[in-house]
C-alpha cells in the first residue's frame, strides 16, 4: 500500500469513528443507553483483560507527552496511546533532583482531550502513586526507571491492581521477574532521553538471544534457568515454547527516527515507545507521523523510505553519547 493510500485509510477510519461518536450522542439524547452498561458477569482486571489490552496496541507507537497540545499532536499523527510525564526523559536528565509522577490535573486534562489510551509513569516501588493513577482511570501504568525509585529492592506487586502495568527490562531474567510480579507488558529499557537507540538494540538482542537458547535446550536447562531467575518454571517453559515473551513487548529508549523504529520492529518488537525523540526535535508533527508510519509498515522498505524522507537529521533532537555518561547517570540500571 502506498503512503497516500495508508493515509486515506486512516482518514476513513477516523471519519467512521467520529460518526459512531455522533450516533452515540444522538442515541443518548433520546434516552437510549449505548453502549450498554457492563453486565454483572463482566470481569475487570482479569489476566485476559490486562494482557489483552496491550495486544490491541501492536504495530503502534505510544508517545511521551507533557501537556494537552502534545497529546493532540500525538493523536493526530496516529499514535495508539500517550504517556503523560511531568518532564520528558531528556529534561529529567538535565533537571536532576527527584523525578515524580506527573500532576494528576494534567493527566485528567489529557484524558479529557484525546480519545486514545492514556498512560502515566510511577516510581519503582511507589504503590500509592499507582493507586492514584488507577483511581483517576488511566489505561496503563508504567513502573518506570526514568523516575526516581522509592524502593531499590522491590517492585510493585502488580497483581493487586485492575489496571495493566508495563515494566522495562534489559535481559530475560529481569523481564520474567516483572511478568511474575504481574506486568502485562514489557519494554526494553534502552537509555531514555539520549536519542541513542543502541542500548535498546542491545536489550532486545539479549532478551531474544536468551529465549532462542532456551528453546533449543531441554527441560533441565529450562528448570535451571527458572531457578537462576527466581521465577516459576511454568513461566520459563511457556516462554521457551512460544519462542518469545508471553506478553506484548515494546521497544523503548533512544528511538528518534523512523529508521530507529523500523529497526526495533525488525528485531522483534511489537511496537515502540518514543519519548524525547519527538518533542525535543524541531519537527515534532512531521516526526510523529513519520515514526507512526515506519512502525506500522516496518516490513515494507519502500514505505519506511517515504517515512524517513518526511524528516531531516537537521531537525532531530540533540543526542547524548552513552559512553560519556557516568555509571550513576544511567537510568537503565535502576530497579534490577
Amino acid at each position: 500500500m502506498s503512503v497516500a493510500g495508508s493515509f486515506e485509510q486512516l482518514e476513513r477510519l477516523r471519519d467512521l469513528f467520529y460518526k459512531l461518536l455522533d450516533l452515540r450522542d444522538r442515541l443518548r439524547e433520546r434516552g437510549v443507553a449505548w453502549p450498554k452498561p457492563l453486565s454483572e458477569e463482566a470481569a475487570l482486571g482479569t489476566v485476559r483483560v490486562k494482557v489483552g489490552f496491550p495486544a490491541m496496541l501492536k504495530r503502534g507507537v505510544i508517545m511521551d507527552v507533557t501537556n494537552v497540545e502534545q497529546a493532540q499532536i500525538a493523536e493526530d499523527a496516529g499514535a495508539v496511546g500517550v504517556m503523560v510525564l511531568d518532564k520528558l526523559p531528556y529534561d529529567v536528565r538535565r533537571a536532576g533532583g527527584v523525578a515524580r509522577m506527573a500532576d494528576l490535573k494534567v493527566i485528567e486534562e489529557v484524558m479529557a482531550h484525546v480519545t486514545i489510551p492514556v498512560s502515566a509513569k510511577v516510581r519503582i516501588g511507589h504503590y500509592y502513586e499507582a493507586f492514584l493513577l488507577e483511581q483517576v482511570g488511566v489505561d496503563l501504568i508504567d513502573e518506570s526507571e526514568v523516575l526516581t525509585p522509592v524502593d531499590e529492592q522491590h517492585h510493585i506487586n502488580k497483581w493487586m491492581f485492575t489496571v495493566p502495568f508495563v515494566n522495562g527490562a534489559r535481559e530475560l531474567c529481569e523481564a520474567l521477574r516483572r511478568i511474575s510480579e504481574g506486568a502485562s507488558m514489557i519494554r526494553s529499557k534502552g537509555e531514555a532521553g539520549t536519542g541513542n537507540v543502541a542500548e535498546a538494540v542491545k536489550h532486545f538482542k539479549s532478551i531474544y538471544g536468551a529465549i532462542k537458547s532456551l528453546a533449543a535446550g531441554d527441560e533441565e536447562r529450562v528448570r535451571d534457568f527458572a531457578r537462576q531467575c527466581q521465577v516459576p518454571f511454568e513461566l520459563v517453559a511457556l516462554t521457551a515454547k512460544l519462542q518469545r515473551l508471553p506478553v506484548i513487548t515494546f521497544a523503548a529508549g533512544g528511538i528518534a527516527t523512523p529508521a530507529d523504529a523500523a529497526l526495533m520492529m525488525w528485531l522483534g518488537a511489537d511496537g515502540v515507545f518514543v519519548g524525547s525523540g519527538i518533542f525535543k526535535s524541531q519537527d515534532p508533527r512531521e516526526r510523529a507521523e513519520a515514526i507512526v508510519l515506519a512502525t506500522a509498515h516496518w516490513d515494507d522498505p519502500e514505505t519506511v523510505v517515504e517515512a524517513q524522507k518526511m524528516v531531516s537529521e537537521r531537525g532531530a533532537m540533540m543526542g547524548i553519547d552513552i559512553r560519556t555518561l557516568k555509571p550513576e547517570e544511567l537510568l537503565q540500571t535502576r530497579g534490577v
